[in-house]
């Protein structure tokens, strides 16, 4: 027979309920926030340990993921194994395997979603012939191509990489934006130098006799071109873009000065800095710079220059005059690094840049030390920060920033020769020419693949949408930019 509890009796039931129900949250809340830690029961020792959560993606998609040649599914997909060696492989019919070994400590997350699979079959197609090619240089974006056919011609041919169809219109440097050279006996040629970071503009040297011209080719507009040497009659050792809209401009001008340029007002600013040999520039604003040191000839000097600042920032200074010396700067979250490369000794240093009113540079601490047995013959960081890689002819050096581990690598050359620098194909992805083959690396310098037989000493870069590998070859019928297919349908 059914009896009412008593008011006791539901008290403490309801009390006993609440706390299971609250106990039960909490353990739910707990296992949850310990799983999306990394912690899983490790059956061998049934002990709770904390492991690693890896990240997978690649281009194309559906690739097939392994991890310690267990099948985990395919891409986009993650997975948490335990810290320590792992191996990772990805595979996908019609493509060639991609590998890496990597040791993961417990709580971090390792984005793998960089990987770029290679079809296995390759064939080339020419999409343009020239019967002479002097330069080929693509657009920081992939859009577009200027090609130049005879050194001494103001014609060049601009290429629309955006369509499946590749077209090609011809751009003529107009006659009042150059010095007349048809003077006898006086020799003359056009240079390609670089384009804008927009992909409108392009920067061309005109040499005539012993003097240079920079001209700022629109290839949108080419009415539009302007003579910067002749605008400011300043003659420069070297010109960089500072901005998209192909009017602002760092210029090293031939007395050693860096100093910056508008040429829709027409004006340069004072000397920013003074005794430069070379100089880069970093999302506009920042300038990377070597040099003599101001106050003693017999040395070098390494520096950086932030647009606005009174004076530069000497980062390093080198005794030996005839060291190798190299600067890069970058930008990785909220941090700001310098890499500075002294013989085959390169320091990496992170913080912020120094206050623009005061020498004091503690703000820049050293984060690493890497090492090559050679003078570092090219050193950068990748388009977002996030890895440095340091040359040294035939061997090279990579750093991950975020995990800081460090991987060497070889660039393969034929004997005798020397290596081409290695260049970013994207973010995680190097290539170079060796003896006419188009080599593809990851940035740690594995994976390594020959795309295509090229002709070296031109410009190579994938598609915009990734889908082609544009690069130059040559054949008895002439140059031709030519292509390989990276994604199948």
């Amino acid at each position: 027979m059914f009896k009412k509890p008593t008011k006791k009796q539901f008290l403490i039931r309801r009390i006993v309920l609440s706390a299971v129900a609250t106990l039960s949250v909490l353990i739910i809340v707990t296992v949850t926030i310990l799983f999306m830690l990394g912690f899983r029961l490790d059956s061998g020792n049934g002990r709770l340990e904390q492991g690693a959560l890896l990240q997978f993606d690649s281009t194309p998609g559906g690739v097939d993921v392994y991890v310690d040649d267990k099948n985990i599914g395919r891409t986009a997909n993650k997975s948490t194994v335990i810290a320590g060696v792992h191996t990772i492989r990805m595979q996908r019919a019609g493509y060639e395997q991609w590998n890496r070994t990597i040791d993961l400590s417990a709580g971090t997350l390792t984005w793998l979603d960089y990987i770029r699979m290679v079809p296995t079959n390759r064939p080339v197609t020419p999409v343009t012939t020239y019967a002479s090619l002097v330069s080929m240089e693509i657009s920081p974006d992939a859009k577009w191509a200027l090609a130049h056919e005879k050194a001494d011609s103001p014609v060049f041919q601009l290429i629309d990489l955006r369509a499946e169809a590749v077209k090609s219109t011809a751009l003529t440097i107009p006659a009042k934006s150059y010095t007349d050279a048809s003077t006898a006996g006086v020799a003359h040629s056009f240079a390609l130098a670089k384009w804008d970071g927009g992909g409108r503009y392009a920067l061309v040297k005109h040499l005539y006799g012993e003097k240079t011209e920079w001209i700022v080719l629109d290839t949108q507009d080419s009415t539009q071109t302007v003579n910067v040497t002749q605008l400011l009659s300043v003659d420069f050792k070297d010109l960089q873009f500072a901005g998209t809209n192909g009017k602002a401009f760092y210029g090293l001008t031939t007395d050693s000065v860096i100093r910056k340029i508008d040429t829709s007002a027409a004006t340069i600013s004072r000397g920013l800095v003074t005794h430069a040999e070379t100089f880069t520039v970093f999302n506009n604003t920042i300038i990377s710079y070597v040099g003599v040191d101001p106050s003693d000839a017999t040395k070098r000097v390494a520096g950086v220059y932030r647009d606005g600042d009174e004076a530069p920032h000497i980062l390093r200074t080198v005794a030996t005059p005839d060291v190798s010396l190299k600067i890069a700067t970058g930008r990785y979250f909220s941090d700001d690094y310098v890499a500075i490369a002294e013989g085959g000794a390169v320091t990496i240093l992170k913080g912020t840049y120094p206050n623009s009113s005061s020498q004091d540079n503690s703000s820049l601490v050293k984060f690493t030390e890497l090492s090559l047995d050679g003078p570092v013959t090219a050193l950068s960081f990748s388009p977002a920060g996030d890895y440095v890689v340091a040359q040294a002819n035939t061997s090279f050096v990579s750093f991950e920033l975020e995990h800081r581990r460090s991987a060497v690598g070889a660039v393969a050359v034929a004997d005798g020769k020397q290596a081409t620098a290695m260049r970013w194909l994207d973010g995680a992805h190097l290539w170079n020419d060796d003896n006419n083959a188009l080599i593809m690396r990851d940035f740690n310098g594995i994976n390594v693949h020959s795309i295509m037989t090229v002709e070296s000493g031109y410009d190579a870069s994938l598609s915009q949408n990734g889908r082609y590998f544009y690069a130059v070859g040559k054949t008895d019928k002439g140059y031709h930019l030519q292509r390989v297919t990276m994604i199948l349908e």
